[in-house]
């Protein structure tokens, strides 16, 4: 036996107006002419107009006219000016909730027209990452703290050159269309960068500069750069941003932290040296993410911090999508309420331990 759904909440607007004259017309009948009910009859098509088609709307329109005239003459209303008073009022209450129907439905229209558009510019800046790079398998999450928005101020970039697979994972300071303007400053920058410069410090001198000529003030951005080797390792140069996690073939977690800390993108100017490469083995089978801070500052209710590292063991499954939305889906439940803020993740696998097998976390 089936459960039966409940009926969603526009089936429930929708069957509003039909309700709501009914029960005017029945408490009418019983209560007798001297109650005076029958002007709320126009509730019909004021309920029509909020929820329904201009079309519906004067459907419903009509049979709130019939209405009042039937329960005028059962009434004798007509005797006197109210039953005509009525009719007017049902008459004037349909023709101003087509008016509204009408100028909702273009609302409607213009706002689909704009989320498309939106949509479109969206992708366009934070493109799919390819499912392989060279030796490496690719998937990534991005949850915006911005309702209705796919993408904030947290960004990402895989692009095979002929240096090597070079990554970006970055997070803007700030949230809004400001945020998202910048994240595409460094987006197009680093794509041009990733293919001319020989080493990735030279990449990251070159992003330092196109964002120092965007961003005014105390503005920055967080970045990590990767590059992937032939001979298995991976070189990173950290710009003040969440460390790196490496899970071993054997599930052993480390988080990879730079040699000397470094400013944010956007604070060359302020003095200090630029970030230092280092330099860490990638074996087959390894995984690697990279995640913006809001991953790792989402909170529970009690206000604690979300345990990354205790939950590497969610990225067992051999399809690196599915396994990095096992650990989306996790810190979704782990986070109390909406997200506060942008999270981004980048899952790379070095996939030379064969497909098909099972990733061996701990």
């Amino acid at each position: 036996m089936t459960d039966k759904k409940p009926p969603s909440s526009s089936t429930v607007l929708s069957g509003m107006p039909i309700v709501a004259m009914a029960v005017v017309a029945g408490v009418d009948v019983v209560a007798g002419p001297g109650v005076g009910l029958l002007p709320l009859v126009s509730i019909g098509p004021a309920f029509a107009g909020l929820v329904g088609g201009w079309r519906r709307t004067a459907v419903i329109g009509a049979v709130a006219l019939l209405l009042s005239m039937a329960l005028g003459l059962y009434n004798g209303l007509f005797e006197e000016s109210r039953g005509f008073a009525s009719m007017a009022a049902v008459a004037g209450v349909t023709g101003i909730g087509i008016a509204a129907a009408v100028m909702r439905s273009r609302r409607e229209a213009e706002l689909a027209s704009v989320r498309s558009i939106a949509e479109v510019a969206q992708r366009v800046l934070l493109r799919p990452v390819p499912l392989t790079a060279g030796p490496l398998q690719a998937a990534v999450s991005y949850t915006s703290a911005v309702a209705e928005a796919r993408i904030g101020g947290d960004l990402y970039e895989v692009v095979a050159s002929p240096h090597g697979i070079r990554v970006i994972v970055g997070d803007v300071q700030g949230k809004g269309l400001a945020a998202v303007e910048t994240a595409a400053v460094v987006l197009g920058a680093f794509r041009e960068a990733a293919h001319d410069e020989p080493d990735l410090v030279g990449l990251g001198e070159r992003l330092e500069r196109s964002v120092a000529r965007e961003l005014e003030g105390e503005k920055f951005v967080t970045a990590i750069l990767a590059e992937f080797n032939p001979d298995r390792e991976v070189v990173f140069l950290n710009y003040g941003h969440p460390a790196p996690m490496l899970v071993g073939c054997d599930g052993t977690v480390a988080f990879l932290q730079p040699p000397a800390c470094a400013l944010p993108l956007g604070l060359g100017a302020h003095g200090g040296e630029g970030p230092k490469p280092f330099r860490v083995d990638f074996a087959p089978g390894g995984q690697l993410l990279l995640y913006t801070d809001g991953v790792t500052e989402a909170r529970d209710e009690d206000g604690r911090f979300y345990p990354l590292g205790e939950r590497a063991h969610l990225l067992k499954d051999p399809d690196a999508h599915r396994a990095l939305e096992a650990l989306r889906a996790d810190l979704a439940q782990y986070a109390d309420g909406p997200p506060h803020d942008d999270a981004a993740m980048l899952l790379l696998r070095y996939h030379g331990h064969g497909e098909g097998k099972s990733v061996p976390i701990a």
